[in-house]
């Protein structure tokens, strides 16, 4: 057995002095280890010495900066990650996977995990429908992570040194778009939580991954994993504590469109701020459909309530201390979308279709997300508070119909008109209903609240405040009248 301290000794005098190369170091420790063994301590200890691996096999320091913006704006799914699925499809049904039996049951498997994803049954994973959802969701899912991260970023509260907890990690979408958005620098630590057979297709597209990026897979449930309703398992208790009894606490604990399939969410993730960095994230991400938005959003609202330590970093800023939303909370950014992979083309090519059938079933490029970052440090995305001298509660709007207000809200949503006057959702984090403005006259003076992106803060000065009986909901009206300020991009 190799002397660890002696090898972390000699990695800690020698960073700032030349590259690390194992076989310099194995000369100075007892015994002379074979430079392979000792490499292989070093991988082990890269991530608590802040070490990172070189092509070549000697190992640096890591950069003590924040992870900058990449300018993220993925427009493919990566080739490697799509020959790696291609292979698992040809390994599985041989070359013409996408025809005949097979090509119907990728196609059924499909259909069905779409079915029981709207109508929120319980979802079950084989190793068919493990890969029809890796046909279907990596792509989508793989983009949708970096721009989530990017609200992170912005405030330079992502490192270089990462450990990561993915929990119901599935086929991997958002572990490779973790993985391509960090620096070639940053060194992950990296633990996917999936029971299911989706597992296997998460590991072969993994191993698609650098040297730096240091994974694990724990085949067992969440609950299990993290204590919900149980003990926790020694799985947890193997990567959340060192081998000294101190807690290894994660940076990130990623929920990537797997709460509305857990049967107590909220546990769940409360479980996980157990094992949070004091100044890590929880970060859930969604479907945008309906249910699972604002599934997403309930599960936010039990957490992060206005008398805890769990905070909203974004974008659903709670923007009047002590106040929390009551609408329904249906939530959810649009950002590009993808080219359309040979992997989806082939299986939608090949479906049986009649004469009315429109192309497309199996094709799924739209990157449409709901998400949510939680933080117990304090942190928000814009530390903005709205004040009752300059304000108006959105939760008021009753007491304000056909008045005009100033309000200060955020930004929930691109464009929700079919051409017409443009509706952006808006909240306040104190709505009881939904709130949309609608913007019937753009001028000069209002033109931010169509350039603001989701989750901006706007300050809108005389807005006039209608009730929406068909809706349920109110409308706060942006006209010639109206001034919009962008507060925070």
């Amino acid at each position: 057995m190799i002397d660890r301290q002696a090898v972390r000794n000699n990695a800690n005098y020698l960073r700032n002095v030349r590259p690390i190369d194992p076989e310099e170091i194995a000369e100075y420790i007892e015994g002379r280890p074979h430079p392979g063994v000792v490499r292989e301590a070093l991988r082990e200890e890269a991530f608590d010495l802040r070490l990172r691996e070189r092509d070549d096999g000697r190992f640096v320091p890591v950069d003590d900066a924040p992870v900058e913006p990449p300018g993220w704006a993925p427009t493919t799914f990566p080739e490697a990650y799509a020959f790696a699925l291609e292979d698992l499809l040809v390994e599985e049904f041989g070359a013409n996977w996408h025809r005949g039996d097979s090509g119907d049951r990728l196609r059924e498997a499909i259909r069905r995990l779409k079915t029981d994803y709207f109508f929120e049954n319980d979802v079950a994973y084989d190793r068919i429908a493990a890969l029809g959802y890796a046909i279907y969701h990596l792509p989508d899912y793989y983009a949708t992570i970096g721009y989530v991260l990017d609200d992170l970023v912005e405030n330079r509260l992502l490192d270089r040194t990462l450990r990561v907890l993915d929990v119901g990690a599935g086929t991997g979408g958002p572990a490779l778009g973790l993985h391509d958005y960090l620096p070639e620098d940053a060194i992950v630590e990296y633990h996917g939580v999936e029971p299911s057979p989706a597992a296997d297709v998460l590991g072969r597209l993994l191993a698609e991954t650098g040297r730096n990026f240091r994974t694990a897979i724990h085949r067992e449930t969440a609950e299990s994993m993290l204590g919900v309703g149980a003990p926790r398992s020694d799985g947890i208790d193997a990567v959340a504590v060192g081998d000294d009894g101190r807690p290894k606490p994660f940076d990130i604990v990623l929920f990537g469109n797997v709460l509305s399939e857990l049967d107590d969410p909220v546990a769940v993730v409360e479980a996980a701020l157990d094992v949070l960095a004091t100044d890590g994230s929880v970060v859930a991400l969604a479907p945008a459909d309906l249910n699972t938005a604002t599934g997403l959003r309930e599960v936010e609202r039990a957490v992060a309530t206005p008398d805890g330590d769990v905070e909203v970093y974004s974008p659903t800023l709670r923007l009047w201390p002590g106040a929390a939303p009551e609408d329904a909370g249906w939530s959810f950014d649009v950002a590009d979308e993808l080219a359309i992979p040979a992997f989806q083309r082939r299986l939608d090519e090949t479906a049986d279709r009649g004469p009315e059938d429109e192309p497309g079933e199996f094709i799924n490029v739209d990157v449409q997300f709901a998400y949510s970052i939680l933080r117990t440090d304090g942190q928000r995305r814009v530390d903005v508070r709205a004040s009752e001298d300059r304000c108006a509660r959105l939760a008021d709007s009753e007491e304000h119909v056909t008045d005009r207000v100033n309000l200060l809200a955020v930004k929930l949503s691109h464009d929700l008109s079919e051409g017409d006057n443009a509706v952006y959702k808006i909240g306040d984090g104190s709505q009881l209903v939904e709130h949309y403005a609608v913007c019937t006259r753009e001028t000069e003076l209002n033109r931010h609240l169509r350039e603001a992106e989701y989750g901006a803060v706007v300050f809108v000065e005389n807005g006039l405040v209608l009730w929406n009986d068909d809706e349920g909901a109110y409308n706060v009206v942006v006209d010639g009248e109206t001034v919009v300020d962008l507060v925070a991009p």
